[in-house]
């Protein structure tokens, strides 16, 4: 008897249930919002209190998005912007991290090209539309070069600002050690600054899909992007909502990758909880 008493938490009789439980009402109380949001969106439609001309309901766009799949254009679509929004981020993340690493670590290097990057950091790349069909045309590289912009800047931005507020002490505390400047970097800087790091890889994340819309305006022939903007100047509205809910997913699934990443990469963060 003491034996069940003395147990672990997690081995006790009705424990699994009690985490299940928690579980699920955490589930419901998120889908809460959710529920509402579309039953209102169903139903102002359906009672003519707005237009279907302009607000198309939830069950139009469903009914949409499965003519899509049965034609295969939702995949096409999908793929398209995939591609592009991830080579986009790709770049983006590792020429951030790069950079921002290097000028973090050299205040001198800071000092010279930290005018030039505020200045460019105030250029929106809605903006370079023009730059960048000049230089590199209207094909893939033009599109793939917008999203690289819009989500370089929060990459660079949080891991410069990552590597500055690395604990002085830890560094102080590693050379007092006869530690190498190679070994600190990559057993102190680089693990203290990776936080940071992740919080501009995820912002970037959310900017590479906001900036997807407005790369396939430049001569695109595919991506959600594109079905979004044709279907809105055909007057397909159920479609337009259709792509308009789909970059929605894609940003939602996007981020939560990334998370998911960040939680591997950093199980040293977690701490202990309460009710746990």
């Amino acid at each position: 008897m003491s034996a069940v008493l003395d147990a672990p938490a997690a081995r006790r009789p009705g424990s699994f249930f009690k985490k299940f439980a928690r579980g699920l009402g955490r589930v419901a109380e998120r889908g809460i919002g959710i529920v509402i949001f579309l039953a209102l969106w169903e139903a102002l439609p359906r009672l003519g209190i707005v237009s279907d001309a302009y607000l198309s309901p939830p069950s139009a766009v469903i009914a949409s998005i499965a003519q899509l799949v049965d034609t295969g254009q939702l995949w096409k679509h999908m793929a398209a912007s995939l591609q592009r929004s991830l080579w986009g981020l790709a770049l983006a993340s590792f020429s951030g991290v790069v950079l921002g690493l290097l000028i973090g670590s050299s205040r001198r290097l800071a000092a010279i090209v930290d005018p030039v990057l505020q200045l460019f950091r105030q250029t929106s790349a809605f903006a370079l539309f023009p730059v960048f069909i000049l230089f590199l045309g209207i094909g893939e590289l033009s599109k793939v070069a917008i999203i690289f912009w819009a989500s370089f800047w929060p990459v660079l931005l949080s891991t410069v600002s990552g590597v500055k507020q690395v604990d002085r002490l830890l560094v102080n505390s590693a050379l007092s050690m006869g530690a190498s400047q190679r070994f600190i970097f990559f057993k102190v800087v680089l693990p203290a600054s990776l936080p940071s790091i992740f919080t501009g890889v995820r912002l970037a994340g959310a900017y590479s899909i906001t900036a997807l819309v407005a790369a396939e305006m430049i001569g695109a022939h595919s991506g959600l992007g594109f079905l979004t903007l044709n279907s809105q100047e055909t007057f397909q509205i159920p479609t337009m909502y259709a792509g308009i809910l789909l970059l929605a997913v894609l940003g939602l699934v996007l981020n939560y990758l990334l998370a998911l990443l960040e939680r591997r990469l950093l199980r040293w963060r977690r701490g202990l909880s309460l009710d746990e």
